[in-house]
């Protein structure tokens, strides 16, 4: 479960990461064509301007989200360490036997 958690939050974070991106580059863009004073680019700047602001306001309840259940996991998973120290540890040997026979194939 915690590694569905853990692949759900690395594309989440990922996910924020791209989104800023655009939002940088759509911002770029902007600031680029900021001498053009024609009808229809003057009215596309502004609906981009309107949509950058609201991709703004999603971006940053993502990353607050994102935040929250990356909290909430490593909590979990502290939670249930502290409950089970030996199934942690188990399983933690069974990981790195796995993982270490799997490097060593190459």
């Amino acid at each position: 479960m915690t590694e569905a958690v853990n692949d759900s939050t690395a594309s989440k974070k990922k996910l924020v990461r791209d989104l800023q991106r655009v939002i940088a580059d759509a911002e770029e863009l902007l600031h680029a064509t900021a001498g053009e004073t024609e009808g229809k680019v003057v009215e596309m700047r502004e609906r981009i301007r309107d949509n950058l602001m609201a991709a703004r306001h999603r971006l940053a309840d993502i990353e607050e989200t994102v935040a929250a259940k990356t909290k909430e996991a490593a909590r979990a998973t502290d939670e249930y360490v502290h409950q089970h120290p030996w199934q942690a540890i188990g399983t933690a040997a069974g990981v790195g036997l796995l993982l270490g026979l799997l490097i060593g194939r190459r």
